[in-house]
């Protein structure tokens, strides 16, 4: 009996374990089974992929200071954050991967990288 593919059936030529007629209906037939089933984890991880591309332009040296405005004009947005760090002085770093900031007096913030 000759094998089908999954995603079009077409008739599989070659090795007998193949499971797919081509490249195309393999990817294709992946990438439905792996897509989200709610745009929910994709919209977190490109919103957390801003907010670390905002920190990693205004920190290229790997430890500065910048103000809250200038965070959120550049459109940071503070609710999404990978983890956090508390000092034993207490201070509360929040981290996006490696790309840290601490709240300071008068609305600033330290921006560090985490080494």
């Amino acid at each position: 009996m000759k094998k089908r593919c999954p995603e079009c059936g077409d008739k599989i030529i070659g090795r007998a374990d193949k499971k797919f007629c081509s490249d195309a209906c393999r990817n294709t037939h992946n990438n439905a089974l792996n897509k989200d089933s709610k745009n929910l984890v994709r919209n977190i991880n490109n919103r957390l992929r801003k907010n670390y591309r905002i920190l990693e332009s205004l920190n290229p040296d790997g430890k500065t200071k910048t103000t809250k405005e200038k965070l959120l004009r550049l459109g940071f947005n503070f609710e999404f954050f990978t983890n956090i760090y508390t000092t034993k002085t207490g201070s509360v770093y929040f981290y996006l991967y490696d790309q840290g900031y601490l709240a300071l007096e008068n609305d600033f913030y330290l921006i560090v990288k985490r080494q």
